[in-house]
């Protein structure tokens, strides 16, 4: 049976067979059975492609590992667990931030805690995007249904909403349209935020009726061969294209509310 995956993966690397041979070193009928009759190549030859084509290693060849190995290697990538999220060090913020050199991506609905909390590094993000980091901002749509009713879950009203609208205002304003930077407003049911950079994330779980601050945050780090990371980064990938809205600063907040107010 065809490795449909490794086709795929190949096809959006722009890798082709033969370049594929070249660079590991073997004949191109190998590849071509890996690809066509799904032959498991050798560990060292899975661990480069997968760094090749950047998939995990067990989603391209699945039947490698055991029910038993997949958990070990999805324990292998949790760095650590916080029960609260403000028990992670502004040090590991800082670390994060800083450290970032392909990729920050943020999944919140207000996120209000980060410019609150740990401003140096929100105003690290300009100078990110000037070096070439590609930084994702996803924030709830202040009047979607979803985030009215997180705010009644959490029995607070319309606060979230009104938090969402604050940090748009207050903070992310300077970000607004800065190149290299983009943020929009989602409507989606959010299961867990999300902070990613580059290899490594922060994945602040949800309970139903307990704020975020309150609940856990798994500390995790990317493996060629695990799952757990990926799960999580096709979790964000799948938020951000979702049909949502561009936020580009206030005065576009200040044309949909005119508009409204004429329908």
């Amino acid at each position: 049976m065809a490795n449909d995956r490794l086709r795929d993966a190949l096809l959006a690397a722009r890798v082709t067979n033969e370049d594929l041979a070249a660079g590991l070193g073997v004949a191109g009928k190998t590849v071509e059975r890996w690809v066509t009759q799904g032959r498991l190549p050798y560990a060292r030859f899975r661990h480069q492609i997968a760094v090749l084509v950047q998939k995990d290693e067990a989603w391209l060849w699945p039947q490698a590992y055991s029910a038993s190995r997949r958990g070990q290697i999805s324990e292998s990538e949790i760095v650590r667990v916080y029960p609260y999220r403000s028990d992670i060090p502004a040090g590991t913020w800082s670390r994060l931030f800083e450290g970032a050199r392909e990729r920050i991506g943020i999944l919140v609905y207000s996120g209000f805690f980060l410019p609150e909390q740990h401003a140096p590094q929100m105003r690290l993000l300009q100078r990110k995007a000037d070096d070439g980091v590609g930084v994702r901002i996803l924030l709830g749509d202040p009047d979607c249904p979803q985030v009215a009713l997180r705010g009644r879950e959490e029995q607070i009203g319309d606060a979230v909403a009104a938090k969402i609208r604050n940090a748009l205002a207050a903070y992310y304003r300077p970000l607004a349209g800065y190149r290299g930077i983009s943020i929009r407003l989602h409507a989606t049911t959010l299961y867990n935020s999300i902070f990613w950079f580059d290899d490594e994330m922060l994945v602040n779980t949800h309970a139903y009726g307990v704020p975020a601050a309150f609940a856990p945050v798994l500390h995790l780090r990317r493996l060629g061969a695990g799952t757990l990371f990926q799960t999580y980064a096709g979790s964000f990938d799948r938020v951000w294209d979702q049909p949502s809205r561009e936020w580009t600063g206030p005065r576009q907040e200040q044309e949909r509310e005119a508009v409204a107010g004429r329908g």
